[in-house]
C-alpha cells in the first residue's frame, strides 16, 4: 500500500466508551456529529450509538461497571469548514478546546481541530485535502 492511500472500513468493526454523565455526553456527541452529518440512534437510558462508536453507562451490560480510559478518537470531516464548526459546536455543548483549527505537521494538507469531550477524552475531527475516493463510504446490508 502507497503511504498516501488510506483504505476505510477494514480495522474497526466498533469501538464502546464507557462515561459517567450519558446526558451531557449525549449533548455534547449530538451537536458535534450533527457538523459531521452522522446520526446519532438509541434511546435507551444506558446507551446510544453513532455509526460504528457506542456511547454507554457502567451499568450497561456491555461494560461491566467499568469506566473507559483516556482515548483520543479522530472523525472525518469532509473539508476544513466542516472541522471549524465541529469545533464551535463542542465547544458550545460542554467540549473543552485540546488544539484549535488548523493544519498539523502530520502530513501536507492535514487540517484539524481537538476537543476533549466530558470524560476527558480526545476528540477530533480532520480534513487531510482534497482526495479521491472509490466510493464515500461503505454499505453493508444485512
Amino acid at each position: 500500500m502507497e503511504t498516501q492511500e488510506l483504505h476505510r472500513g477494514r480495522l474497526i468493526d466498533h469501538l464502546q466508551l464507557v462515561v459517567r454523565d450519558l446526558p451531557a455526553s449525549r449533548r455534547f456527541y449530538e451537536a458535534v456529529f450533527k457538523t459531521l452529518d452522522i446520526p446519532i440512534g438509541g434511546a435507551a437510558e444506558e446507551y446510544f450509538w453513532a455509526d460504528e462508536l457506542f456511547v454507554s453507562t457502567a451499568t450497561s451490560q456491555a461494560a461491566q461497571g467499568h469506566l473507559t480510559g483516556r482515548v483520543h478518537l479522530a472523525f472525518q470531516a469532509k473539508d476544513r469548514a466542516t472541522v471549524d464548526a465541529f469545533h464551535k459546536a463542542a465547544l458550545e455543548s460542554g467540549g473543552k478546546d485540546n488544539g484549535k483549527p488548523g493544519e498539523r505537521p502530520y502530513h501536507p494538507g492535514y487540517y484539524a481541530a481537538f476537543v476533549l469531550d466530558p470524560d476527558g477524552n480526545n476528540i477530533e475531527a480532520v480534513f487531510h485535502g482534497e482526495a479521491k475516493r472509490s466510493s464515500p463510504s461503505v454499505k453493508i446490508t444485512f
